[in-house]
């Protein structure tokens, strides 16, 4: 009865004691390094145009890692999220550690063409210019994306047909040509001023140009088409 007393015993503790904790994992897995950065591109990239997809490569499973709570992601000063690119993943605490991973956004999107040959500054027309599908990435920077960037700007070279379109490759129709007489107007709180004098130089709309008045005194305003020059105070 006694040996029979001690096993009841036993089992009940047995019983009673809560059940063993899962192992902490011993190190940070690569498939988790892997999913912070991808996640990290999905949010960097959301604003693109056109259809945007986004490879994470591969992380090295020899890596041993400490544990980290809550890894981050992040780009390298000046490099951002398009074509070939480095993400970086890093734990403050309790262990540092950092760890770069290649990676690649590709952009599917529309972008401009030229076409027909364009002429040097003649002044570009929308008939002038075709939309084309591409990987935008693979595209020299500053592709043109939307015809109205383009409509009404000059071309500071001569462009082949079917040759893509960048926004450093035109320039704006300039409203105000240098040594024309010019209206100055003055804006402020509640009033308005008027007076008339010389463009120092040539603007396009919304460029700043200098004025020289009467007086001979020389004032800065935002050149606006019908030759007016506008000054904000």
């Amino acid at each position: 009865m006694a040996a029979m007393k001690r096993t009841l015993i036993t089992f009940a503790l047995l019983a009673a004691a809560p059940a063993a904790l899962p192992a902490a994992p011993a190190r940070t897995e690569p498939a988790v390094l892997r999913q912070v950065a991808e996640q990290f591109l999905q949010v960097q990239t959301a604003g693109l145009p056109g259809k945007v997809s986004v490879s994470v490569g591969a992380v090295d499973p020899r890596l041993n890692l400490a544990p980290c709570p809550a890894p981050e992601a992040f780009l390298m000063p000046g490099a951002r999220a398009w074509g070939k690119t480095t993400v970086g993943v890093r734990c403050a605490a309790p262990s540092p550690w950092t760890v770069y991973i290649q990676s690649q956004v590709s952009v599917l999107g529309s972008y401009v063409a030229a076409a027909v040959p364009l002429v040097q500054g003649q002044a570009i027309e929308a008939g002038q210019l075709a939309m084309m599908q591409g990987e935008l990435t693979a595209l020299p920077a500053g592709i043109a994306t939307d015809k109205a960037q383009l409509v009404g700007r000059t071309s500071n070279l001569s462009i082949s047909a079917g040759t893509p379109l960048r926004l450093d490759q035109v320039k704006a129709k300039p409203v105000v040509l240098q040594g024309q007489l010019v209206k100055l107007v003055s804006k402020g709180n509640g009033f308005s001023v008027s007076a008339e004098g010389k463009a120092a130089g040539s603007a396009a709309e919304g460029q700043v140009v200098a004025v020289r008045t009467g007086n001979g005194q020389q004032i800065s305003g935002i050149a606006r088409a019908g030759g007016l020059v506008e000054v904000v105070f």
